[in-house]
């Protein structure tokens, strides 16, 4: 009786109230219904090797069937879906990789039914770096009787980085233009690269400068 009056009987009303709050939670769970609901996301890639990078020019997101509580579904946000790629086993030229439901990281409660596209194709080159030129562009009217002198940018080298064969191909980095109207003397502006190739990247990206001298052209006799 001791026992059973320390371990049964002892706060009876409130674990009395406790079972009867979840049995409540779990008709209310119980009869909620199920529903489908598809989201797209982007997909996640961990374990990337430093050698490599992903030479694809395009990645698509996919799209994650769920199933589960209408419930849960409506308060799902995006952010907690995870579609993830592990790249450890990454290499040259390329990878086929299956979406299946076991890569997809979702609440407990909520089931993934399905994965479209169920695969897809990645290229891998190795990673690269490179040094070039920048070429500034500068616009505008200049006042009457000027003429450019001269055009500097500092730096006038960049690094840029990115899969071997893309960062071969780039030349030249070229400046966002600068508007040059009306300067008379020097005057610098602050301006930014630009690499065509999405998939080249500058390292370490760093405002450029652009000096502009005029001097008055040379009259007509």
């Amino acid at each position: 009786m001791n026992w059973i009056r320390r371990h049964i009987l002892h706060n009876i009303a409130l674990k009395l109230l406790a079972l009867g709050v979840a049995v409540l939670l779990w008709l209310a769970v119980a009869r909620d219904p199920v529903a489908e609901i598809a989201y797209s996301v982007p997909i996640e890639f961990f374990n990337s090797p430093e050698h490599l990078d992903i030479s694809s020019e395009t990645l698509p997101q996919v799209q994650v069937r769920l199933r589960g509580p209408v419930r849960v579904l409506r308060e799902l946000a995006p952010s907690e879906i995870h579609a993830m790629i592990d790249l450890a086993d990454a290499r040259i030229p390329e990878r086929t990789y299956d979406m299946s439901a076991k890569r997809e990281r979702v609440p407990s409660d909520v089931d993934v039914v399905q994965v479209i596209p169920s695969q897809f194709h990645i290229s891998f080159d190795e990673h690269a770096t490179k040094q070039i030129d920048v070429h500034p562009r500068v616009t505008g009217s200049l006042a009457p009787g000027y003429r450019i002198a001269t055009i500097a940018v500092n730096p006038q080298v960049i690094t840029i980085a990115g899969p071997a064969k893309h960062v071969n191909n780039v030349e030249a980095a070229i400046t966002d233009p600068v508007d040059a109207s009306g300067v008379v003397g020097q005057a610098t502006f602050i301006t930014h690269a630009s690499i065509s190739d999405p998939l080249v990247r500058v390292v370490n990206p760093e405002p450029l400068h652009i000096t502009v001298t005029t001097e008055p052209a040379p009259r007509n006799r």
